[in-house]
C-alpha cells in the first residue's frame, strides 16, 4: 500500500497530513461552491453516460395521489379513472401532484480496502470527494439527501432530510470514517461483507423512485451483492460509482511487487509472465463482474479513478467536457488487472 509523495508547490491539508492521503470535513464542505454544471435529472447533455441508454434515464420526481373526482371539461383524458366511472357511471379523473422532490441515498464506502493509491489521492479521498460533490448538487436541486458510509467496523447512517445540517452531518461521518483509516490498522475478516449489509439496510430505507448512488471499490462483490443491486434497482434508479486505481489494471512490465493482508506478505516479481498473468486474471474477476451486472441492473456506471481530480471526470462523465481518460467501460476486453 503507497501514500502518494507530495510534489512542489504542494501543501497539506492539514499540519503534518497530506490531503490526498486524508480528507476533513472542511475540505468536503469547500466542495459545496464547486458542484455545479452536473445533475442527476432525467434530462441529460448528449455527452452524459446518464443519457440515451434505457438503462442510464433517470426517473426524475414521482407523482402522489391526490384525490378522485368528477371529470371537468378540460381535464386530460388519460388521467381517467376508468374503474371508479364504471362503479358510479359517471366519468372521474384520478388526481396527481408531482412529490416535492426525489430522495436520495449516497451509500459511501471507507473500508481498509479502499485506503490504496499510487499516484494522486487514496481511493478512499476519491470516493469522499465524489459523496461531497454529489449531496451538494442533489441539495441544490431541492431533494433530500441522506447516506450510509460504511466501513469495516460498522455503518452509519444519516437519513435524508432537505437541509444543508442533513449534508453537514453525512459529510462529518464520512470524514470520521476516512481519517480512521491507517495501513497499520488491523485486517477485519468480514470486511467484504459489509458492502452486502449495507445494501441490506439501503433497502429498509429506500421506498418507491429514489436515487441510489453506491460509491465504492465494490471489493467483496458477489452474488449476494448482485441479487441485493437488483432489488434496489427495481423500484429505484441506481448509479454506480466505480472508484479504482490504475495500478489496478496498468502493471508494470518489470521489478517487485510487494503485496500484503496486512498479516501477511509476499514479493512479486512482474517481470515473469506467469505472475503477470494470474495478476491480470484473478484482478480483473471484479470488474468484468460489474460490466455484466450493468445491463442486468438496469444501473448506470460512473467510473471514477483515484489518478486523477475528481471534479474534472465527473464533469465530463455528465458531457461537459471531454470524455474521462483510463477506464474504458464499454469495452471489457480492454480491462486488465484488478480494481485495488
Amino acid at each position: 500500500m503507497r501514500k502518494p509523495s507530495l510534489s512542489a508547490g504542494q501543501t497539506p491539508q492539514l499540519a503534518g497530513g497530506d490531503p490526498r492521503v486524508h480528507t476533513t470535513l472542511q475540505h468536503l464542505v469547500a466542495l459545496e461552491g464547486r458542484a455545479r454544471r452536473f445533475d442527476f435529472l432525467p434530462r441529460q447533455p448528449v455527452g452524459s453516460v446518464l443519457s440515451g441508454r434505457r438503462a442510464s434515464r433517470l426517473r426524475g420526481r414521482g407523482l402522489e395521489f391526490e384525490e378522485i373526482r368528477a371529470y371537468l371539461p378540460g381535464d386530460d383524458p388519460r388521467s381517467m379513472d376508468w374503474r371508479v366511472t364504471a362503479r358510479t357511471g359517471s366519468p372521474h379523473v384520478r388526481v396527481t401532484r408531482e412529490e416535492r422532490d426525489r430522495p436520495a441515498l449516497i451509500i459511501v464506502d471507507q473500508r481498509q480496502a479502499m485506503f490504496f493509491g499510487t499516484r494522486l489521492n487514496m481511493k478512499s479521498v476519491s470516493a469522499a470527494e465524489l459523496a461531497a460533490l454529489t449531496a451538494w448538487r442533489i441539495l441544490a436541486a431541492g431533494d433530500r439527501v441522506g447516506g450510509l458510509v460504511l466501513s469495516d467496523s460498522g455503518i452509519e447512517d444519516q437519513r435524508p432530510a432537505r437541509s444543508r445540517g442533513a449534508v453537514l452531518r453525512l459529510l462529518s461521518l464520512i470524514a470520521q470514517r476516512n481519517a480512521a483509516l491507517s495501513a497499520e490498522a488491523p485486517v477485519v475478516d468480514d470486511a467484504p461483507g459489509m458492502l452486502n449489509l449495507a445494501l441490506e439496510q439501503a433497502a429498509r430505507i429506500v421506498k418507491h423512485d429514489w436515487l441510489v448512488v453506491i460509491l465504492s471499490d465494490f471489493d467483496g462483490a458477489d452474488d449476494e451483492t448482485f441479487h441485493a443491486l437488483s432489488r434496489l434497482s427495481r423500484n429505484n434508479d441506481l448509479v454506480l460509482g466505480l472508484v479504482f486505481d490504475p495500478m489496478a489494471h496498468e502493471l508494470p512490465a518489470e521489478g517487485r511487487l510487494v503485496v500484503g493482508n496486512g498479516r501477511l506478505q509476499v514479493e512479486l516479481d512482474l517481470s515473469a509472465r506467469k505472475v503477470q498473468k494470474n495478476l491480470a486474471e484473478t484482478g480483473g474477476k471484479r470488474l468484468r463482474r460489474l460490466l455484466a451486472w450493468q445491463e442486468r441492473l438496469d444501473a448506470a456506471i460512473l467510473p471514477i479513478t483515484a489518478a486523477e481530480e475528481t471534479l474534472p471526470q465527473v464533469l465530463r462523465l455528465f458531457g461537459s467536457g471531454r470524455a474521462p481518460r483510463g477506464l474504458s467501460l464499454p469495452d471489457d476486453a480492454m480491462v486488465k488487472g484488478d480494481m485495488s
